[in-house]
């Protein structure tokens, strides 16, 4: 077996860590061209990375508007994005993308923050937009729960 992240427990690091060995490896055959191809499966892996951040932003976005919106009639439909974003997470994430996730999380929840607000807005839901937290509320642990969801507006929270 060799060293490093196993390809099938966890691809993102897999990627990045056969990148790295591949550039440090000699190459007296220039028709080999190792960097670029060292390159494309650290991309693969940032794709992976990247995809899995986004849904994470997604269930953020969805988490807010369940939280703060008044609207009756696309609560369901949130929390169907959420259930969704949820089942391509567990089939993708990874002990390394879950600590990215938890790194990355303050970014990820001012960029769904925004949307979140746009959002709102849209729908003239001033109030509700006014009211989104500065600082992310939810824990990684809620954002890939699958049967968690913020209380509604004017319930506990």
């Amino acid at each position: 077996m060799p060293d490093g992240p196993r390809y099938d427990d966890d691809f993102y690091a897999w990627t990045q860590y056969q990148a790295e060995v591949l550039r440090s490896m000699p190459a007296p055959d220039n028709r080999f061209d190792r960097e670029n191809v060292a390159e494309e499966i650290a991309d693969l892996g940032k794709n992976y990375r990247d995809a899995t951040r986004s849904q994470v932003r997604r269930i953020l976005e969805h988490f807010l508007k369940l939280a703060y919106s008044p609207a009756g009639d696309p609560r369901y439909g949130w929390m169907g994005s959420i259930a969704e974003a949820r089942a391509t997470l567990e089939d993708q994430l990874s002990a390394t993308l879950r600590q990215d996730i938890e790194v990355s999380l303050p970014r990820l929840y001012r960029n769904a923050r925004k949307q979140a607000e746009l959002s709102l807005r849209g729908y003239q839901e001033s109030e509700g937009a006014a009211s989104l937290p500065a600082e992310c509320p939810y824990t990684v642990d809620q954002i890939l729960a699958d049967d968690w969801y913020p209380d509604p507006p004017g319930e506990p929270r």
